[in-house]
């Protein structure tokens, strides 16, 4: 158990956090009268639960990046680069984010430069499994220099996993926004809501709920999570949701979001982005060096669907790594210096189904 002194030393500590965190002034006010709770409860009782309450509440206000803002990268040639570098096509996307870029440069150039925050768009990526929406999104925040943190949507059960649970109960905790937010560090992040259309039937309602909230822009400047009890300014946050199909959506969301459809890929497409992409990013995930593994043109139609038709890449993929794989174990056992993969060989190193 804590001595009174260790008690109060901490509470010193969390004192001084709380002079210098960019909070809003009355919440400074609550915190304060919060703070000298906390002495009293360390001078006359020492450390109890109520205490811990208090200073995990309070932890969590001065962790939370109130004011602190990631510099967006407005730059269209910077864009460019990093989305073409990391996706083939998917234009539509594409254009939308550099148009986004733009508005964001205008806007910035008739203000303040440091007092002009963009509120950014709500996006909705629909397409079937392996068409490259999480991958997107990674890229998108790449493009913008902004830090990405994902709340995986897919069979949560309630909404107080994104909206947060009251103090008054014993087992209280914020919501994944508000934990999202304390982990990238930034109140303008890229939060990816995967998979929205896979959450629980029985609490599709309630969680379709908190999403308007989260994704009206006219609502969620004032977001209140039940923990933290305090509203926060998420207009500035980038959402990218994701889903396979929009029959799981309630309406009311999907009138907030910009639906952007990622198309499945026809076997030449995926040979252009095998070649490009995913056989050089394998070779050095691998070990390899680039002359260590050569595909002969003729190989690529037989491993691009090997198990029939697929929509999107991640079969492909582990293809690839796995071909890879079995030429680096041929390489450490010193049984080639170079491998031309072809028809009469591409047998011996395709992975097993």
């Amino acid at each position: 158990m804590n001595s009174a002194p260790a008690l109060i030393e901490d509470i010193r500590l969390l004192e001084e956090k709380l002079k210098t965190a960019k909070i809003p002034d009355d919440l400074h006010q609550k915190t304060n009268a919060m703070v000298e709770r906390l002495v009293k409860f360390a001078s006359s009782q020492g450390y109890s639960q109520e205490y811990d309450q208090v200073a995990r509440y309070l932890d969590w206000i001065v962790s939370l990046p109130w004011e602190k803002r990631s510099e967006d990268i407005l730059s269209l040639d910077h864009a460019k680069k990093i989305l073409d570098v990391n996706h083939y096509g998917l234009n539509n996307i594409k254009e939308r984010i550099l148009e986004y870029i733009s508005v964001a440069n205008l806007k910035r150039n008739k203000q303040d430069p440091n007092s002009y925050f963009p509120k950014a768009p709500a996006l909705l990526l629909v397409g079937l499994v392996g068409t490259g929406k999480t991958t997107m999104s990674f890229s998108i925040a790449q493009a913008l220099g902004r830090q990405l943190g994902r709340i995986p949507m897919g069979g949560m059960g309630e909404a107080l996993q994104l909206r947060g649970r009251s103090r008054a109960y014993p087992d209280a905790e914020p919501g994944q926004i508000m934990k999202v937010l304390r982990r990238v560090g930034y109140k303008n992040p890229v939060i990816l809501l995967d998979e929205i259309d896979r959450v629980t039937d029985a609490a599709k309602s309630d969680i379709m709920g908190v999403m308007v909230e989260l994704l009206d822009p006219e609502q969620n400047s004032k977001f209140l999570d039940h923990f933290i009890d305090y509203p926060f300014d998420l207009s500035e946050v980038l959402f990218i949701a994701t889903a396979n199909n929009t029959a799981g959506i309630a309406t009311a969301v999907l009138d907030r979001l910009e639906l952007i459809e990622m198309p499945s890929y026809t076997d030449e497409q995926k040979t252009i982005i095998g070649k490009k992409y995913l056989l050089p990013r394998a070779i050095t995930a691998s070990g390899l060096s680039n002359g260590d593994l050569v595909f002969e043109e003729d190989v690529w139609s037989a491993i691009v669907r090997p198990l029939g038709f697929d929509a999107g890449m991640r079969t492909l993929d582990r293809t690839i790594n796995g071909i890879c794989h079995k030429v680096a174990k041929s390489k450490v056992e010193g049984n080639f210096n170079k491998l031309v993969l072809s028809k009469d060989n591409l047998k011996q190193y395709l992975p097993s189904w």
